[in-house]
């Protein structure tokens, strides 16, 4: 008995399947559209022109917090410019409270850009015109998906998860 009603529900749940018409043309939607995101990824970090947006904050010490507010990075060619908020020990005294560690605009710097194993890029900033910064590390996906590691000089390093975009 059991056997009959447990293969008329899947013979129906099968039915039902075969009958929505946008099953199989959602899921090439989505397979294109996932084309697409990664296509304008590549293109983003290949001509040095996207803006990172973070969503998330994990400073050395502490848990991770969710950012409300547009935190970006925005790396282009000839420029790159940070307003990110920034979480943790400062070893040296902050002369302007108003310009935070991580607030800056550098136009002279090192980029390098290096394809990861299994997809995806590394990516290395080192601001030269920066007091505060050393080293901002971005690991990207092939999606977007990103990790941004910053090394402060004269303090503790933070690091955001968010995701890239291409700069219109």
């Amino acid at each position: 008995m059991k056997k009959i009603n447990l293969l008329s529900i899947l013979l129906f749940a099968g039915f039902l399947l075969s009958m929505y018409p946008g099953a199989s043309s959602a899921q090439s939607k989505n397979t294109k559209e996932s084309a697409e995101t990664r296509q304008s990824v590549a293109n983003a970090i290949h001509s040095q022109n996207f803006i990172f947006n973070a969503q998330f904050i994990l400073p050395s010490r502490g848990g991770m917090r969710q950012l409300n507010g547009g935190y970006d990075l925005q790396v282009q060619s000839d420029e790159v410019t940070s307003f990110l908020p920034y979480m943790g020990r400062i070893y040296a005294p902050i002369f302007d409270p108003s310009d935070g560690p991580l607030r800056f605009t550098s136009t002279n710097f090192d980029y390098e850009e290096q394809t990861g194993k299994k997809g995806g890029w590394s990516i290395s900033i080192k601001p030269k015109d920066v007091r505060t910064v050393q080293e901002m590390i971005l690991h990207v996906s092939e999606d977007g998906y990103t990790t941004l590691m910053v090394t402060g000089k004269e303090r503790q390093s933070v690091t955001f998860y968010g995701y890239i975009r291409e700069l219109a």
